[in-house]
């Protein structure tokens, strides 16, 4: 399979199980190196983990030698993913609080690869809150866990904490690694745009559009599902942020240029937001109140182009500028206009207009305008509209160097 692992061995009795661990890995080709914690030692020895792995066993923060060789910060990037087992409820407590006093927490913390997870422990400390909230900051975080089991334990008890067998741990490991090679854009960074944005009047009012934002997080999800790192810079909505998205919320035009311009560069920059086009001129301190028989005048003023910008640039382009189109009228048209005005590589047209359904709805109906012609798709959910359009974008990176 020619990927490997980073194991860490906790201190706890299920630390004899990590050698099994090894063995099983090594049949799938995965290879590993080890770090054994300070209680770990009392369980196993490094000298039948190196017996296993092949590789030196590493244990000491402060070894001037290893640092030499493999210092803490690249060992902990080395690997394709870091599993921990067992995980014992001491770990867990330092992973979740961002704790680096031994070389296992500080291979944990300064690693930017997937981490994998197994926890065993006594019943009552699995079950104990402070397990559970150390639990969810980790799966927040991204953590994958497996297990644990519920069975009879070393301590003479019964329940879940048992640290899930070497194969299945095993299992799930390799699971990982195939599911991760079906992902042609890891390496890639994304930006994206939705929502609508607010552009104030005063500080009771401002104008906007009815973009509920949907359509640009789903494809915000579709493009980190296929491995991008994504930027989601977001007008106001309702919608959750899509996992494993990092989601920067804004108000007005001017906020979401200045965080799009923040985010670059990148490698490709999809406009899906419904930015409005103009704002106040000079917006009000304080509420304008009605007056009767006299109207407000409002003069309007015209919000920066973010998609015009962005394709405009001469460094820091991204190689694929991809904006929308929301109209009402002669969608075609108007979509083939603003492609060649706006100087992007492909245009997302869509009728928005009375009675499609689509500004707030779950369906959309959508046209990919590139230079090479028009794509008429099919009306589908906005979670497909955004899954053909992440494999557009995948097939248009194949072969582009990262």
């Amino acid at each position: 399979m020619n990927k490997s692992v980073l194991l860490i061995i906790g201190g706890g009795i299920a630390a004899f199980k990590s050698l099994e661990l090894i063995r099983l890995l090594s049949k799938q080709g995965i290879r590993s190196r080890a770090i054994l914690t300070a209680a770990a030692k009392e369980f196993v020895t490094p000298l039948s983990v190196a017996s296993l792995t092949g590789e030196k066993v590493y244990d000491d923060l402060f070894s001037l030698t290893d640092e030499a060789e493999m210092g803490h910060i690249q060992l902990s990037r080395s690997a394709d993913l870091l599993v921990v087992a067992p995980a014992t409820a001491d770990l867990m407590a330092k992973m979740a609080t961002g704790q680096a006093n031994d070389l296992a927490t500080t291979a944990l913390l300064a690693t930017d690869k997937p981490v994998l997870i197994a926890p065993a422990m006594n019943v009552r400390m699995w079950q104990h809150p402070a397990t559970q909230r150390n639990l969810r900051t980790l799966t927040a975080d991204g953590i994958m866990t497996i297990g644990p089991d519920e069975g009879d334990m070393a301590c003479g008890e019964y329940g879940p904490g048992r640290m899930s067998e070497p194969e299945a741990i095993c299992a799930a490991i390799t699971d990982f690694f195939q599911h991760n090679a079906e992902k042609p854009l890891r390496g890639r960074k994304m930006l994206v745009t939705a929502g609508p944005t607010h552009e104030p009047i005063d500080p009771v009012r401002y104008i906007a559009n009815r973009s509920s934002g949907k359509q640009g997080y789903a494809i915000a999800a579709a493009l980190a599902d296929l491995g991008a790192e994504v930027v989601l810079v977001s007008g106001p909505t309702r919608l959750d942020s899509p996992r494993g998205v990092t989601r920067q919320n804004v108000e007005s035009a001017n906020d979401m240029l200045a965080a799009c311009e923040a985010a670059l560069p990148v490698d490709a920059a999809i406009f899906a937001a419904a930015v409005a086009d103009w704002r106040v001129a000079s917006e009000a301190d304080q509420k304008i109140k009605k007056k009767e028989g006299r109207l407000p005048s409002l003069s309007l003023a015209e919000n920066p182009d973010i998609l015009a910008t962005v394709s405009a640039l001469t460094q820091g382009r991204p190689a694929l500028v991809v904006g929308f189109a929301a109209e009402t009228e002669a969608i075609i048209e108007n979509g083939k206009a603003k492609l060649a005005r706006k100087g992007c590589d492909w245009i997302v047209a869509n009728d928005v207009g009375t009675g499609t359904g689509t500004f707030g709805g779950d369906e959309n109906h959508v046209f990919l305008l590139t230079r090479e012609g028009v794509e008429d798709w099919p009306k589908q959910s906005k979670d497909a509209v955004a899954r053909d359009l992440a494999a557009r974008i995948t097939t248009f990176f194949q072969g582009v160097d990262v």
